[in-house]
């Protein structure tokens, strides 16, 4: 389904569901150079139970066109913007990777637009190594690489997926590689900078979940616990996933994104 985002068209998955803005919504924010379909078990299953899905592709990406947000602010405003244009007057909103920490900047700059908050494989800061920072700048495909098999536990290149008939190093690479050229940069570029003070995490007000994994190579759970611990009473899961955890234990993401998602205030 598309909106009028900024100006532009912002293309979102509904899981399967025609949206209701009267039901309780959830927009799911995807990683560096990824799009929706990261979240294609979770969000198809939220909307066959009770919620209206905005699997969104951020501008630049997927099926969203338009220019790459080159701040996590900007695309922090830019959700804000999504859910008003949806007709909602606040969302739950779900981030991986990066698009945890834009949904942190969300329920910073835009608290009225956040009724809940989950950040999954999140860590503030998000350094990134200056090598994939060049590689990507070059639009390389080691580039592509770094990130594909960084982004999964090391045992995933040996056990079976979760997800019968998906290879998750494969479909992963080749999702990167989809991306327009110079998205995987602006992406990695907007996480290393994104530095917001310790009082604004600690003025956060939504309802916070972590999820975090216990085998990432790319942010370790650790430093989602630390986070967890700087949110006013955050709470924490660990799963014994890589960072691809969407893909690599999507199973056990659904079932703490509901038990958190369904909580009563």
């Amino acid at each position: 389904m598309n909106f009028i985002v900024q100006g532009y068209p912002a293309w979102a998955y509904g899981g399967g569901r025609t949206f209701d803005p009267a039901l309780p919504a959830i927009v799911f924010l995807h990683g560096a150079a990824l799009d929706h379909s990261v979240w294609q078990w979770q969000s198809r299953y939220f909307a066959h139970h009770g919620f209206a899905v905005l699997a969104v592709d951020l501008p630049g990406h997927g099926r969203s066109p338009g220019t790459p947000r080159p701040t996590i602010g900007a695309m922090a405003d830019w959700v804000a913007d999504l859910v008003e244009a949806a007709g909602l007057e606040a969302a739950h909103v779900v981030g991986h990777s990066m698009g945890s920490l834009v949904a942190l900047d969300t329920a910073i700059r835009h608290p009225r637009r956040v009724a809940r908050l989950a950040l999954l494989g999140a860590a503030v800061p998000m350094a990134v190594g200056e090598p994939f920072l060049a590689a990507a700048k070059d639009d390389s495909p080691a580039a592509f690489d770094m990130q594909s098999v960084w982004g999964h536990a090391r045992h995933v290149a040996l056990a079976a997926s979760a997800v019968p008939g998906i290879a998750l190093h494969g479909a992963s690479r080749r999702l990167v590689a989809r991306a327009r050229p110079g998205v995987q940069h602006t992406d990695l570029a907007a996480c290393h900078a994104y530095a917001p003070a310790v009082e604004a995490l600690h003025g956060v007000k939504a309802p916070t979940l972590v999820v975090a994994g216990r085998r990432d190579l790319m942010t370790p759970w650790k430093s989602g616990e630390a986070l967890a611990r700087e949110i006013p009473g955050a709470a924490f899961v660990l799963l014994d996933a890589g960072h691809a955890m969407t893909g690599e234990s999507p199973r056990e993401v659904l079932h703490a994104l509901h038990a958190h998602l369904r909580a009563r205030p």
